[in-house]
């Protein structure tokens, strides 16, 4: 499987950003897709995860409201809408794949995939 994250940028408190993540491979739809991101001098922390085939959402605590996952089935391609961008969330964002039986899937050890990682900057 093959990751591949885009849509980043330099945005200012109160925007508004998608990030997208396009996923190629063999039976890219059987993998759970998470969005986890990482700020400079703090561990990798989880933000979100959905499943292709039903669509079920699942967000860290600390992210619900602001964030959102969505999946484009027929373009093999995972978003990730943040709104009310803050200062504090500028971070590289990466999305990941895992398998569905790879453990609570919160956890940046449960993925086997990862993209490259896309730079989000949040200006105040």
């Amino acid at each position: 499987v093959q990751l591949q994250a885009f849509g980043g940028g330099v945005v200012q408190a109160g925007d508004s950003l998608r990030l997208a993540c396009k996923a190629s491979g063999r039976n890219v739809n059987n993998y759970v897709m998470g969005w986890f991101r990482q700020a400079p001098g703090k561990e990798r922390e989880f933000v979100a995860r959905i499943t292709w085939s039903s669509g079920g959402e699942y967000y860290e605590e600390s992210m619900k409201g602001r964030f959102t996952i969505a999946a484009d089935n027929p373009k093999n391609t995972v978003y990730l809408q943040i709104d009310s961008l803050k200062p504090e969330d500028t971070a590289v964002y990466y999305c990941a794949a895992a398998s569905p039986w790879s453990g609570n899937l919160s956890l940046s050890r449960d993925y086997g995939y990862w993209g490259q990682g896309t730079q989000v900057t949040v200006s105040s």
